[in-house]
């Protein structure tokens, strides 16, 4: 398969994706959103680990507001992604708590201020929760298309080193199968609001 048509197809699946989860009620939501908290309260993946990289929804993905706060709850310490201001296309982890200064980046989506002294650097991290479009039977990820994930997540991809990557998204991002590019990182394990997948 060419580049050229790979790219139509992901942009194709991209946005009938988005559209599906856009077009999910305010009950609909809210429900996933407590669902996905009761299947993550019995991973370990999030009761064992005391570091975790988690993101604030946008464009219709499933709420993690209810994860956040139970793992606050839970004395975890929570992170945000905030674009890295001098390496393009890199994020930086910054800790999140109720008190935390905003702005909003260039997509639109709200992040921490940053400060230098709430950065935790990204192989310090536990488990890193990264969004995503759509995912496939074997784990393949499709973003948003800029990278920022698979750059992240390079270590784990080609060395198995530590953050452990986890997606969360609806069940309706489910798709059998992806286009993807040899960069692409599949993750090991997606959590939906009705099952738990592993690779």
């Amino acid at each position: 398969m060419s580049s050229t048509v790979t790219l139509s197809s992901r942009q194709h699946i991209r946005q009938q994706i988005r559209s599906r989860r856009r077009a999910l009620s305010i009950e609909q939501q809210s429900q996933a959103a407590q669902q996905l908290l009761n299947q993550c309260q019995q991973s370990p993946h999030f009761t064992q680990a005391q570091h975790i990289a988690l993101y604030l929804s946008n464009d219709g993905e499933v709420s993690t507001q209810p994860l956040i706060e139970w793992l606050w709850q839970q004395g975890k310490s929570v992170y945000l992604p905030v674009l890295h201001p001098f390496s393009r296309g890199h994020l930086l982890f910054l800790r999140y708590t109720t008190t935390t200064a905003m702005t909003i980046n260039n997509y639109g989506i709200s992040e921490p201020c940053l400060d230098i002294r709430l950065v935790k650097p990204a192989h310090e991290l536990d488990v890193i929760c990264t969004p995503l479009v759509a995912f496939d039977t074997t784990g393949q990820r499709l973003g948003m298309g800029g990278g920022y994930y698979d750059r992240t997540l390079a270590p784990w991809h080609h060395f198995r080193q530590l953050p452990y990557p986890l997606g969360l998204a609806h069940d309706c991002q489910h798709v059998n199968q992806l286009p993807h590019e040899i960069w692409d990182v599949p993750l090991p394990t997606i959590v939906t609001p009705s099952h738990t997948f592993h690779w």
